[in-house]
């Protein structure tokens, strides 16, 4: 194992959990088949791992029905799939003033297709009041998009409430749940949550390459029309795509090995407890906050309250760029962390950190003490080297 102090879990996590490499290279070195395609024993076995894999998916969301769980190549394909399927030329959308490129993009791209948006405004440390939802709701809107915490500051917005009020005016609410899958709880019945986009790669400590999209038992799938055609291994002697879950959305062939890495990955999760993994990391999270609170020319964004916030933390330092601070903490101290915009430019708008960004430092579920103070210590060095320089 590297000896480097990898807080960028923001990203993608790592180190994974052994079972996840373990459980990739049992499925290249014994099965290899691709699942759903062929009646062999080894293709029924690569459908039971991509089984498995749904069945923890669904379990860790609060579905009862895991043929809800339909898989996609990442979060960001599993967005498109939701927000190209249920917004047509004259619709409109309530979004949120803390949202990742993930979504934005899209949505701009729908924009010039004739859908409206509105953004529903959140402060300055990423924090919203759900009644911002409300105002910008209109008698045509026919989605609410929301992430449930910020890559960016690590704030949770109100997803449970946004659900309640969307679902109370019969509008479906889609939650990007990239940062939060895994790490935070999550039940898509309790939080009003109608539509969930995932990525495997970050807090479900899976590979990349293996997201998807949770769609709750009583989502009518008559509403979402499928974004990509193609074979699917079910109903071959027709040429229409299949109309039936996961199968309406999941053409081509699927990618197992990732399959079996991500269902490795959320037992592993699942196994140590969602509460519990949250528990250690908001513990971590406050010591790094208080920690880069305490240093001369550091500010640190966000609600500076780890309880209200995923392990995401960022800051800006007088004097230096998050660029500069992001090469010297790599090269001089070997701590992985991501300076700039990380893709969310239109955070950092309501952050008033556009357009330099911030430094975001990411603990994950092997993040320790140690890796903390020395990513403080290291800082507190940059910021005094600064003001003395």
């Amino acid at each position: 194992m590297s000896a480097v102090n990898y807080l960028d879990n923001a990203a993608t996590s790592w180190p994974k959990p052994d079972a996840v490499a373990e459980a990739m290279l049992r499925y290249l070195r014994d099965v290899g088949a691709s699942p759903g395609r062929s009646a062999h024993r080894l293709s029924i076995q690569a459908e039971r791992l991509r089984l498995e894999a749904r069945e923890a998916v669904a379990e860790l969301f609060g579905l009862r029905d895991p043929l809800r769980v339909v898989f996609t190549h990442n979060g960001t394909a599993a967005i498109n799939l939701a927000l190209f399927g249920l917004l047509e030329p004259g619709a409109h959308v309530v979004a949120t003033g803390m949202e990742h490129n993930a979504v934005m993009r899209p949505l701009r791209a729908l924009e010039r297709r004739g859908v409206s948006i509105s953004l529903a405004a959140c402060r300055p440390d990423g924090t919203m009041e759900p009644a911002a939802v409300a105002e910008c709701l209109r008698p045509h809107t026919r989605l609410v998009v929301m992430n449930h915490a910020s890559n960016v500051c690590g704030t949770v917005l109100p997803v449970r409430q946004v659900g309640a009020l969307a679902r109370g005016r019969g509008i479906p609410l889609l939650v990007d749940a990239a940062q939060t899958a895994g790490c935070w709880p999550i039940d898509m019945h309790a939080d009003n949550i109608d539509l969930l986009a995932f990525t495997g790669h970050k807090a479900m400590l899976g590979p990349t390459g293996a997201g998807g999209l949770a769609l709750r038992e009583d989502f009518d799938i008559s509403r979402l029309p499928a974004l990509v055609h193609g074979g699917t291994g079910s109903r071959s002697e027709h040429e229409f795509q299949p109309d039936f879950l996961p199968d309406k959305y999941e053409a081509g062939t699927p990618n197992a090995v990732g399959l079996a890495g991500l269902a490795a990955g959320v037992r592993y999760v699942l196994e140590r407890g969602v509460d519990k993994l949250r528990a250690d990391e908001q513990s971590l999270t406050q010591l790094l906050i208080d920690g880069l609170r305490s240093i001369r020319g550091v500010h640190v964004r966000g609600t500076h309250d780890a309880a209200r916030q995923t392990a995401v933390v960022s800051f800006t330092m007088d004097g230096k760029s998050p660029a500069e601070i992001g090469l010297a903490l790599d090269e001089e101290f070997e701590i992985m962390c991501r300076p700039g915009l990380h893709c969310a430019p239109r955070a950092h708008l309501t952050m008033g950190t556009s357009p330099a960004g911030t430094v975001r430092l990411s603990p994950g579920p092997f993040t320790t003490l140690a890796d903390i103070e020395q990513a403080i210590s290291a800082i507190a060095f940059l910021a005094a080297a600064e003001t003395h320089g």
